[in-house]
């Protein structure tokens, strides 16, 4: 069974998770808003947010050196890059996966993040939107796992190496926001999220603060 049945450079994807010990699909749901957009839950190896971000996760070249070296442009490397950037968030905001998702996307846990606007009508913060993305994903996943259960009694032992593959999840519900906020984000121009403001930029530091040029 595919793992992430119907997601681009899903290999790229499951080695980046495992690696920094984040669940694929989230990891595909990240891809998913940074540059796939409201409705696609399979991201894209492209350069948007006017030229500044790059690859499949958008990584912002005004904040990461990472971004401006060839390894940006492929696509494992780029995964492995943001896995280990929002593995870090996790864990510096105590496993909280919104104030990580924010931090990723505008520099702060607290922030709104990029609006994105789906086709349903639903306007939703970075946040938000990356866990609708995740929710889809999930159910795919889910959903391919039972199409392929054992339907024989002679295959009932198989049962057990499904077990990991669909776990149960809870997810909020989705309401739209009626905030507005404009972040810094690197999403794809494809994506849906909005583009850079000047005046977010310095919250760029707290995203990985080791990684600003005016620190070193």
């Amino acid at each position: 069974m595919d793992a992430l049945p119907g997601i681009r450079y899903s290999s790229a994807i499951l080695a980046a998770a495992g690696a920094n010990g984040l669940d694929p699909a989230f990891l595909a749901a990240v891809a998913a808003q940074e540059t796939g957009g409201p409705g696609a839950d399979s991201g894209a190896n492209v350069v948007g947010d006017r030229g500044h971000g790059h690859g499949l996760f958008q990584i912002d070249d005004r904040y990461h050196a990472f971004a401006r070296t060839p390894g940006a442009a492929d696509p494992a490397q780029n995964a492995a890059y943001a896995a280990g950037l929002l593995g870090g968030l996790l864990e510096r905001n105590g496993g909280n996966v919104r104030a990580a998702l924010s931090a990723y996307n505008a520099g702060s846990p607290n922030a709104l993040g990029a609006v994105t606007t789906w086709p349903d009508g639903a306007q939703l913060g970075y946040a938000d939107s990356v866990l609708r993305h995740y929710a889809a994903i999930r159910s795919e996943v889910q959903q391919r796992a039972l199409d392929e259960l054992p339907t024989t009694s002679a295959d009932v032992n198989q049962l057990g190496s499904y077990a990991g593959q669909i776990p149960q999840v809870t997810l909020p519900a989705f309401t739209p926001p009626n905030w507005s906020f404009t972040s810094y984000a690197s999403e794809s121009d494809k994506g849906g999220g909005k583009l850079a403001a000047t005046s977010d930029q310095a919250m760029a530091a707290l995203v990985d603060p080791s990684d600003d040029p005016e620190s070193r």
